[in-house]
């Protein structure tokens, strides 16, 4: 079987039916629409979560805990990516980029500690977890928070 031996299956795609064509038709004069109404007047579109004047369910349900709206978001970049940089390095927010270890929207990089390390670096990041900060330490770096 090839692409240009394949077929539509029958009934499959089927013609819109014409509104206001005459009774005879089967959708003429309200066209489908009914008599009157919201929904029979022109140019009405139905809005989302609308329920025809009713409370609206996300208004029902009750609203629970607390957003922060000044919350910090940190990308999370284990001790074990950071073997990528050569040792002496200096890591910052700028080459975890380059290397594409932190792309994405956040206000800053927090190095986490699953991996080992074994080499001297100099790590400059927003935010260290305690066993990352032990690591980079016993591998002879440094943590520096930006």
């Amino acid at each position: 079987m090839d692409l240009h031996s394949l077929s539509k299956t029958p009934g499959a795609r089927r013609r819109a039916k014409r509104l206001g064509r005459g009774m005879a038709s089967g959708k003429g004069k309200t066209s489908g629409k009914g008599h009157k109404g919201q929904m029979a007047r022109k140019g009405h579109k139905r809005k989302l979560a609308f329920e025809g004047g009713q409370m609206p369910l996300i208004r029902r349900l009750p609203k629970r805990g607390f957003k922060n709206p000044v919350r910090k978001e940190y990308m999370g970049v284990n001790v074990g990516a950071l073997a990528c940089f050569a040792d002496g390095d200096v890591v910052d927010t700028a080459a975890l980029k380059k290397a594409g270890l932190a792309n994405g929207a956040h206000d800053g990089v927090k190095v986490l500690g699953r991996g080992d390390l074994d080499r001297k670096l100099t790590v400059k990041a927003a935010a260290f977890s305690a066993a990352a900060k032990t690591k980079i330490e016993a591998a002879g770096g440094t943590c520096e928070t930006e």
